[in-house]
Order: structure tokens, then sequence, then C-alpha cells
């Protein structure tokens, strides 16, 4: 096993384990070899060669969660993630990275089939080494205790994503032994599902070691740090109100109306709330991890340079992969392995070893950035285009460099506006710094000295590219990262226990904890602290944690989930059967999407929970499918 990085082999795993023959669909197994389990489960090391292959089989559900970001309004994913646009199949659960849902109800098909096979893995190690267990050298058994924890962390992680795409879902906790199993299971309620997931990541908390074993494997502050975002959900899921609710058709009552036979739990919500905050300021106060170099900003250099960029930049690179700041994190292989990562085919322009830039920010994000004098949001940028002059020197103008000048330095690190640099690459050597401006593809780029050879984005859509999770040096190719794809950051503990804390307890209970986290993830953008007696009451202080949450995981997975458990979606975009909907301007002030054009309150229902595949329907007649797939 490389001592680096954890790789992963699909076809050895599955040749090492005692398949049985399962519903191919749904658990996506199909072994052509099998060793049986005399041969095997005999020592640490086969335990963990098996627990490898469960790790392979989980990455592909979590390592490509940008593209449900999407899905919402800050980030334009334009490809569908199929093979043809990965290496082989590893991200071919991820069918849609645009916001055609619910117009496509089959995207997250195989998504919901994936989940299976790689729950099916993780019951091949769990059930197999605890028997194991039952029988090894006291030697071995804090050891192989860990291996099962780590095999029960990932499927607590599985299931918790099933339930929050589709609620309430077939729980299978042991090894399939035939087809009926799988063709005769029915869903289990949602609070069954819970306590599993529950008990899961708490074996993982008490069986897993402080700091993970190997590059790509878990720790116990992961495990915790999952617990307590479960619970998050939870809370958010059984409140029966919400102050920002904009449609009371859609949620009269709070909680998931679209989940059939759940009634909302205020009471619970506010336990969970509780339970939530302990779990996170356990891992806060106790793992001894901070944020990636202690939070400080690092340098920024001035408007249309690239030369030194701020630490938070660094964060989505390689450089960050040892960092126990990224607490629950999937490995990547490199150059030779086909297990790199697609980050920069997915996020890079031409100009960077001939990427498809499927990913862009959405123009609006720019007003997210808070000014870094006050603290507070700038003035909205107006939209020039780049052939009107006068745009160079007017205030607050999309094409005036001046514009974007003292704002939080995660801007910086995470996109290019007009007039800024990056450092691009032909074939894996550097070729040279080049400046982006909308929609120019090649020659020099007018009103900038040089560098000003143009970025060739030839998929640019509203006026800014990315800049986060693109390399900026040589030698690696567009699907050859290895970059540790992060599940939960310590910066997403610090505000989840914010949100939980501020529920639970207001802004400054509990210590002022809340704040001084919050303050924590600021200070990376280079951001004056938030003023207590600005942000004193709830409402107000959960819109500067959402915003945070905004600006500090861009295109990482978060928000769409977000909007979801908050029951947010009509009130980031509009109410149901609005005339007009809501259009997304580019820079130069043409509009580029609308979206929700009397769009009916079905299909908003659609949008906060998934519809059971039809195919598995078809084979099991007792699945059940949400309601407003009917």
């Amino acid at each position: 096993m490389n001592k680096k990085y954890l790789l992963y082999s699909f076809v050895a795993v599955m040749g090492s384990m005692a398949l049985s023959s399962c519903h191919p669909n749904l658990l996506d197994q199909d072994p052509t070899t099998v060793v049986a389990s005399n041969q095997f489960w005999k020592t640490e090391a086969d335990a963990t060669y098996a627990l490898n292959g469960a790790y392979a089989e989980v990455r592909r559900l979590f390592d490509r969660d940008y593209m449900f970001d999407g899905m919402s309004e800050t980030l334009r994913y334009r490809a569908n993630g199929s093979s043809s646009q990965s290496t082989g199949d590893r991200a071919i659960a991820y069918r849609s990275g645009r916001y055609d849902n619910p117009s496509n109800p089959g995207s997250y098909n195989n998504y919901y089939q994936y989940s299976y096979a790689g729950i099916n893995r993780c019951n091949y190690v769990i059930q197999h080494v605890n028997e194991m267990l039952e029988t090894c050298k006291e030697s071995s058994r804090a050891s192989l205790e860990a291996i099962v924890g780590e095999a029960r962390m990932l499927r607590g992680m599985v299931y918790f994503r099933l339930m929050q795409m589709w609620g309430d879902v077939v729980v299978l906790d042991k090894i399939i032994e035939s087809n009926d199993e799988v063709q005769e299971a029915e869903r289990t309620p949602i609070k069954d599902v819970y306590k599993l997931v529950y008990e899961d990541f708490t074996y993982a908390y008490e069986k897993l070691p402080n700091r993970s074993p190997q590059v790509g494997r878990q720790n116990k502050w992961g495990a915790l740090a999952l617990r307590g975002k479960l619970q998050l959900y939870w809370a958010c899921w059984n409140r029966t109100s919400w102050p920002w609710t904009v449609s009371q058709i859609l949620a009269p009552q709070g909680g998931w109306p679209e989940l059939n036979g759940f009634t909302a739990d205020n009471a619970a919500s506010e336990a969970a709330y509780k339970s939530a905050a302990e779990d996170f300021k356990t891992v806060i106060n106790e793992s001894g991890i901070t944020l990636y170099k202690n939070g400080e900003p690092g340098e920024c250099s001035p408007l249309g340079e690239c030369d030194k960029l701020p630490n938070y930049y660094y964060l989505f690179t390689p450089q960050a992969n040892n960092d126990p700041s990224l607490l629950v994190a999937f490995a990547h292989g490199t150059t030779g392995t086909s297990q790199g990562d697609e980050l920069m085919r997915d996020f890079g322009t031409r100009a960077t070893q001939g990427s498809q830039g499927w990913g862009q920010p959405r123009f609006s994000m720019f007003n997210r950035y808070q000014s870094t004098i006050t603290g507070d949001f700038c003035d909205p940028i107006k939209y020039y285009k780049p052939t009107d002059a006068t745009g160079y020197t007017q205030p607050n103008s999309s094409t005036n460099p001046a514009t974007y000048d003292n704002r939080d330095w995660r801007m910086k690190s995470s996109m290019l506006w007009e007039g800024e640099t990056m450092y691009c690459m032909l074939n894996l050597v550097f070729d040279r710094y080049r400046r982006y401006r909308y929609q120019q593809r090649t020659g020099t780029v007018a009103q900038y000295s040089a560098p000003n050879d143009a970025i060739n984005a030839d998929a640019d859509n509203e006026g800014t590219i990315m800049r986060k999770f693109i390399i900026n040096w040589a030698g690696i190719n567009r699907n050859e990262g290895y970059y540790n794809w992060p599940s939960v950051r310590m910066a997403d503990v610090y505000l989840m226990y914010a949100e939980a804390a501020n529920e639970a307890y207001g802004p400054t209970g509990d210590g002022g904890l809340a704040l001084e986290v919050v303050n924590k993830v600021r200070h990376r953008g280079n951001l004056p602290a938030l003023a207590p007696a600005k942000y004193a009451d709830k409402e107000t202080f959960f819109y500067a944690i959402e915003n945070e949450r905004v600006v500090e995981l861009f295109a990482e997975g978060h928000r769409w989930f977000d909007l979801r458990r908050w029951r947010s979606i009509e009130r980031i975009w509009c109410a149901p059967q609005t005339s007009g909907g809501v259009k997304l301007y580019d820079a130069a002030g043409s509009n580029r999407s609308t979206y929700f054009n009397n769009t009916s309150e079905r299909n908003y229902h659609r949008l906060y929970i998934g519809q059971i595949p039809t195919s598995e329907r078809n084979r099991n007649p007792k699945l059940t499918q949400n309601d407003p797939w009917l």
C-alpha cells in the first residue's frame, strides 16, 4: 500500500471479498472471482485491504459534491457528470450539476444505486471484522475495532446522504444473502435511519484514533463532527416554523412536508440543536485542530497580479493534504494512477491544460464578499459592457478594477474578474501568465499592460471564472490532481456550531463562542470581526452565518443542502408561480439565465425531496414513492 496516499483497487478488493449474488441495480455488485471467507478475513492486513474497497466505493459518492452547488444560486455548473466527462466511471453517480431538477427526475438515479453499492461494501467489512473480533488476539482488538469504526463511519455518511436526498430509505445493515432480501425490502422511516446513523457515528467516535493513521483515512474528530452535523439536520427537519418561509403553502408548519408520514417535533428540534452544539464544541475545544495555517490570511497580491495568493487559496490545493483541518477527506492518486481528482478539468479553462470550465461562479457572488475596511457589504456592482470605455473608471462598475479592491481575500482566492491574471499551463509546463477579460478568447487584452495575453475561457457565461481548485504549478494534468477532497472542514464545524448555538442559546450565549468562531473564519478573509451589538438577535446573526457559509464553502457542495434544510429555496429565488421568475445577469448586464418563471408549487416540492428511482420500484413493488413524484 502506498504510504503517502491511500490508493484503491476496485478489482482487487472485489476479488478478495466473498460476495453473494445481489440485486444488480441497487447494490451494483458483479464480481467475476471470489475468495472464500475461510481463506480471507484472517489478519489485520486482510481487514484493511477490504476496508480500502469500501473507501473506493464510497469516495465517488462524495468527491464531486461541488456539482450539487450547480443547483444553487452561487455556481453555474453546466455538465452532466456522465462517464464521458470523467476518468472511467468514478464520477458517474453524479448525473446532473445543472439547475434542471425536477425537469429531469432521473438525474440522481445512479446516485441512489451507487449509494447502496457503498453500503454493501461497508457491511462486508463490518460483519466479517466483527466475526474476527470474536477470536482475535487482544493485541489486535483496538486496530480491528478501529477498522469497523471506519467502515461504520463511511456507512453512516452514505445513509445520511440518502436521508438528505430521499428521506425514508431502505436500510440494509448486513450482508445480503439473496435477491429477495432486496426485492422485498421496504423503506425505513427516517427516524429509524437517523438512529442507525447516529449509532454508526458514535461507534466511530469511540473507536477511532485522534489522528488518522494514513492520509485519506478517518479519525474520531471527523466522526464526532459528522454526528453533530446529523443532529443539526435533524433539528432543521423537526422545526415547526421558520421566520423566512416565503410560501406558507409550501411549509405551513415547517418540518418536511414532502416526506409522507413525517411530523415535525419542535421539542426534538430544540434538543437536537443543543446536542449538535455540544458535539461541535467538543471538536473545537478538545481536538487541538485549528483552521488551516491557524486561520491567518497570508499574503495577497494587488489587483491584477497573482504571484501571492492568500492562504485560503492553498487550502484547496495538495499543499493542504496533510492538514488536520480537513476533518473528513477522500484521497486521490496523481499521475499514472487513474485515481486523480477532476478539479482542474471541471473548473479550469482552456488555458490550464485544456480544461473544460464546467463550473463557474455566478456573477452575483461578488456582492457576497464584504469590505475588508468596514466589514459590511459593499455597494452592489453596476453592469458595464467591456466595450464601454467609461466603465473602466465608473464607481462600482463591473469593468472598473477598483470596484473589486479591499474585499474579502477569499474572493481573490476563489475567482477571477475583469483584468485579473492566472498562471497558465500547456503540455504540463508553464505557458505564461494570462489575463481574464470576459468573452475575449485570444489576442491582447485592451486597457491593460503586460501580462496582457487573454485567457481562453471559452465557456465563461457571466463574466467571472474560477481560481479555487486550480493548481498554479506545472506538471499536473487536468485529471491528475491529488487533492484530498474534504467532506467536512474545521471551518464548516465552526459555522455549524455557530448556527446550532445561535438557535439553542442565542448569538452571545454559551460563553460567546459562536461569535468568536465566526470571526475566526472571517479573519481568514482579512475581514473585521462582527460587532456583538450589531448581531445580538438570532435572525440577524443567522444571516451573517449564512453569508459566511456561502463565501467560505463556495463550490464545495454545501449550499443546495443548506437551502433545502432551511426551507429557503423560495426565499433565495422567488415564490411559486411568480411570473418572470428570477433573471441572472452577467457582468455586462445581459440576462444569461431565467429560473422559476411561473414554476408550480409541485415542482418546488420536488426540489425538497428526490424521486425514488422508477427502475427500483419496478423491481420492488414494496418501495413507496415520495408524494411530489406521484
